[in-house]
């Protein structure tokens, strides 16, 4: 009886839990792919884009979050249907006042049928041992090993530095968020940070082949190596080594606390950024703040068979939830940036222009970018806009108010 259970079991690909926390496993070819490439095979990831289904749509998962999530999450269902987006979204609501994981299994079982995600930020309010980041797991649990910001400047908006453009590479899936701590003797805790070559090298050569590919200059490496000479020397000589791929590119690095400086002070000698997992989540939020406030950059997490959408900070926003006050506009160039994924750019540009004519030419601003508007005049506006314009599809015109 056992050995029968054992076999039906198998044959049903059920997800498993192993390690130490929540990470699902399945017996899928494509999972022993991609877990067994060799670095040189991950020089680049290209994430395919998931077949279309449906007559030509997309099944996306939508994880709204805690905070200010869900609303942000009701606006951009809205603006799909107005403007006809080819887009069925799957929502699922993990609940972070609660125990257990069976929310977040089934979230990650979703993307994986689906291939795609849009995102906000999932609270883990349990101090249980057994409860981890639902972020870090999502992100672990589909190697999504590279997060991608763009921080560009809005123009008008009331901002420290004006004119800046940098591309943040961040690596997701190693560094200090390897959630591997313990209490070696009482009162005293260890936290590990892990920093692996092949990681290191994914991440790198990403940096240096987005630069190559968007005809950018320079590669500017942050570490701590002269404290961690281990850890984040390992990371620094990954980066110089794959550098020699990449003559034509300028390769400098700089330190962490120096880099926090210089930003304020001269954002503009950065140009890509390649960082491990908690600077990025430090440089992140500085340029964030340089240019406006976390309310409007996207950012993109990549991987080889998945990617996740979601806004460039990562923030909650739990203070401003359900006021009516929330920017929306990070969470709208996160749906622009997944849409230009699945390869409909049309629907994604009359989104991204409608969106940039609101805050910028006609002015209408949350308070974060010190205008007077709500969440719901920035949306009206976006609609507004939509109905005047039109997306061209491939067999014919469509227009955005149908």
């Amino acid at each position: 009886m056992a050995v029968r259970l054992t076999q039906r079991v198998i044959q049903m690909q059920i997800p498993f839990l192993t390690r130490s926390y929540p990470l699902l496993v399945t017996k899928e070819k494509v999972e022993d792919v991609a877990h067994t490439k060799s670095s040189l095979q991950k020089k680049l990831t290209v994430t395919d884009i998931p077949s279309a289904q449906y007559g030509g749509r997309h099944a996306v998962t939508m994880l709204p979050g805690g905070g200010i999530g869900p609303e942000l999450m009701k606006y951009i269902r809205e603006i799909f249907r107005y403007c006809g987006a080819p887009i069925d979204f799957e929502v699922i609501d993990i609940d972070p006042s609660t125990e257990g994981n069976e929310d977040l299994e089934y979230a990650i079982t979703s993307i994986k049928r689906n291939g795609v995600a849009l995102k906000g930020n999932i609270e883990t309010k349990s101090r249980s041992l057994a409860e981890v980041s639902r972020n870090v797991a999502i992100r672990n649990e589909l190697d999504l090993y590279v997060n991608v910001v763009h921080c560009k400047s809005y123009p008008g908006i009331p901002a420290h530095h004006k004119n800046i453009d940098i591309v943040l590479i961040r690596q997701n899936t190693d560094g200090e968020y390897a959630m591997l701590e313990h209490e070696s003797v009482r009162g005293v805790v260890e936290s590990m940070k892990v920093v692996t070559v092949e990681n290191a090298e994914r991440v790198a050569r990403y940096a240096f082949e987005y630069a190559r590919r968007s005809n950018r200059k320079k590669v500017t490496t942050i570490h701590k190596a002269n404290i961690m000479k281990l850890s984040d020397g390992l990371f620094l000589e990954v980066a110089k080594k794959v550098h020699k791929d990449y003559p034509e590119l300028e390769h400098n690095n700089m330190i962490i606390d120096n880099t926090c400086m210089q930003l304020v002070s001269n954002p503009h000698q950065f140009d890509v950024m390649n960082m491990t997992n908690l600077y990025g989540t430090i440089v992140s939020n500085v340029v964030c703040g340089l240019i406006g406030g976390a309310g409007l950059l996207s950012g993109r997490n990549y991987g080889d068979h998945y990617a996740i959408f979601e806004p460039g900070t990562r923030n909650t926003g739990t203070a401003i939830a359900g006021k009516n006050v929330a920017n929306p506009v990070a969470m709208i160039n996160a749906s622009v940036d997944m849409l230009n994924h699945l390869g409909h750019k049309e629907h994604a540009k009359v989104i991204a222009d409608a969106t940039y004519q609101t805050i910028v030419e006609d002015g209408i601003r949350t308070p974060d970018l010190n205008g007077s508007n709500s969440s719901t005049d920035v949306i009206e506006n976006i609609l507004k806009i939509l109905s005047t314009r039109r997306v061209n599809w491939p067999h014919g015109n469509f227009y955005s108010q149908f």
